[in-house]
């Protein structure tokens, strides 16, 4: 039986139900949060692996430098020889641990879909329109102050198939890594006032409100650049009370 936007908002409010009856906060959703199809196929079912020497990861893992990552590796307008399609916007914030201190020297990727919803990928079969001056990654370090700072195009929603009708509000993935590749956090960040929120279960699988709220960028003004680009703000808290989701849990 083919499910309905319908059927995966009732079992979105009946999880939320049943969070808001356990009176417990929860920054953190299940992994098997039942709207969200494929976590039920994908999440572990047996206890993390221990990890007797964790120097001998690293030591069989992909490495990076300083000097790898350049200038303008943040600017994903600047990739090809021509102008990208779609809103061109801003995007900045800081990486930040729990007490509020920068994270320095950390590495900063995302990756995104185009201003059309669809991804440089051959995965994608979306049919809208690939953009041959957009590939849709890039990456940065962050700075002695904890920021990072990146210039792209607002991606566009899309279709997915968890459920017939179906779409992803638009958003952005983050990666952030440590002092090592074994050191990974994946994100998503989103843009204010999408109308899409109530309906993804990705997003509604966070249930505490501010922790959700805490994915959601804020409009900043005074990061907008006259004649070009859209400025946003948005944080990303490492752990704590305060910690942006991530998309593992703990």
């Amino acid at each position: 039986m083919t499910l309905t936007q319908q059927d995966i908002s009732r079992e979105i409010e009946g999880e939320r139900k049943d969070y808001l009856a356990a009176g417990e906060v929860r920054h953190h959703p299940a992994r098997d949060y039942a709207p969200y199809r494929s976590s039920a196929l994908r999440h572990p079912l047996h206890p993390p692996v221990t990890v007797h020497d964790p120097e001998a990861v690293e030591l069989s893992g992909p490495v990076f430098g300083v000097t790898d990552v350049t200038e303008t590796d943040g600017d994903l307008t600047l990739a090809h020889a021509g102008e990208p399609l779609g809103e061109r916007i801003t995007v900045t914030g800081r990486v930040l641990d729990r007490a509020g201190r920068p994270v320095r020297g950390q590495l900063v990727e995302l990756w995104q879909a185009n201003a059309a919803g669809r991804y440089a990928h051959l995965r994608d079969q979306h049919p809208a329109p690939l953009d041959p001056n957009f590939t849709g990654f890039g990456r940065c370090l962050t700075d002695d102050r904890g920021a990072y700072t990146f210039i792209t195009i607002k991606p566009g929603a899309y279709p997915w198939r968890n459920h017939d009708n179906a779409w992803r509000p638009a958003h952005i993935h983050f990666s952030l890594f440590g002092t090592a590749f074994a050191q990974r956090l994946v994100t998503q960040m989103y843009f204010p006032g999408d109308p899409l929120f109530a309906y993804d279960p990705i997003l509604q699988s966070v249930t505490d409100d501010a922790a959700r709220e805490r994915l959601v960028a804020t409009y900043d003004h005074d990061l907008s650049t006259p004649e070009r680009s859209l400025g946003y703000r948005w944080d990303i808290v490492l752990d704590g009370p305060a910690a942006t989701w991530i998309e593992e849990g703990r």
